[in-house]
């Protein structure tokens, strides 16, 4: 087997000189298979406050640049024990969010068609929805983790069905994820109606609510997305809000009390072993954000995504 192709050496070339690649890997182009591709969906038609989230996935590649080869927490080589590369952005028309969700929904199920992971740099959430559909097409319907200050289970905004507030009502609608191996962290802010609690309960989420860490540990919580998921296909979908805007000042909807950065990679590193399928950082606006410090804790996440895909079950094969 031929040993993966990895990041240019930050010790012989510094770390803010080259291509501007995720984790300065390897492009798609540059090698002749992959285990794992990231890939960039510079795309934010479906917003309903502060636009900018197309933006997202360049500035999180440039904050990447200083991830190295070996990953402490989870004692792992992730460029090292698979093969990851950059597949660059996906097509997705700016003017027509139809056709956009079309066109990520053909482009990344190309790359995973054939087995492959695949780690999403938004972007708006409303791209999550043709991401689901191109994993369902792969996977069948996944356990869903979601990771937001809200629900993003609203049925429309303005009479459009497509909106980052909507993806997970109209996945829900067809069958992409398994009702009762989903859930929801972080909730949290103001609502539109009691009744949006209830219509979500009802499409098989359970909720993490934000106060509930006054309570629970990291462990806990992962104990009980564990015990949902079980063994299936997992998708886990991060709105950078879910982080507080003191951790996370960079997005389009921000919301007092939210998550620390470090229990939110704490969670998802707790999701060692389980099988990572997909998974995606979305909602980074990067004209709000200070001193990188939201497209830090960005690129830091799909950096764990990246490492959980090497300990998913059969990865050494």
């Amino acid at each position: 087997m031929t040993s993966p192709v990895g990041q240019t050496d930050g010790q012989t070339s510094p770390r803010y000189a080259g291509l501007t690649t995720f984790a300065r890997l390897p492009r798609l182009e540059d090698v002749d298979g992959y285990d794992v591709a990231v890939a960039g969906v510079p795309f934010d038609a479906g917003v309903t406050f502060r636009p900018g989230a197309r933006f997202g996935p360049s500035y999180i590649r440039q904050a990447s640049r200083l991830l190295r080869p070996y990953n402490p927490a989870l004692d792992v080589l992730p460029f090292g024990r698979q093969q990851v590369v950059d597949a660059g952005d996906l097509p997705c028309n700016p003017y027509d969010i139809a056709t956009a969700s079309k066109e990520i929904e053909e482009s990344a199920h190309a790359l995973i068609s054939d087995g492959a992971r695949l780690v999403t740099l938004g972007g708006d959430h409303t791209i999550a929805y043709p991401l689901l559909k191109a994993m369902n097409r792969v996977h069948g319907p996944v356990a869903l983790v979601h990771f937001d200050a809200h629900l993003d289970t609203w049925d429309t905004y303005y009479d459009a069905p497509l909106t980052h507030g909507t993806p997970f009502r109209r996945a829900a609608e067809e069958g992409l994820f398994l009702p009762g191996a989903s859930a929801h962290v972080g909730i949290r802010g103001s609502l539109y109606d009691p009744g949006d609690l209830t219509d979500d309960a009802e499409l098989g989420f359970t909720i993490v609510h934000c106060a509930d860490f006054e309570r629970l540990t990291v462990a806990d919580v992962v104990a009980l997305l564990r015990e949902r998921i079980g063994d299936a296909p997992l998708y886990v979908s991060v709105d950078i809000d879910v982080l507080d805007p003191a951790h996370a000042p960079a997005t389009g909807t921000p919301e007092a009390g939210g998550l620390t950065s470090r229990e939110l990679l704490g969670i998802l590193r707790g999701l060692r072993g389980l099988n990572l399928v997909g998974a995606d950082v979305v909602e980074v606006s990067p004209s709000y954000d200070h001193a990188d410090i939201t497209c830090v804790a960005a690129a830091n996440l799909a950096y764990e995504f990246v490492s959980l895909a090497a300990l998913r079950p059969g990865a050494d094969a």
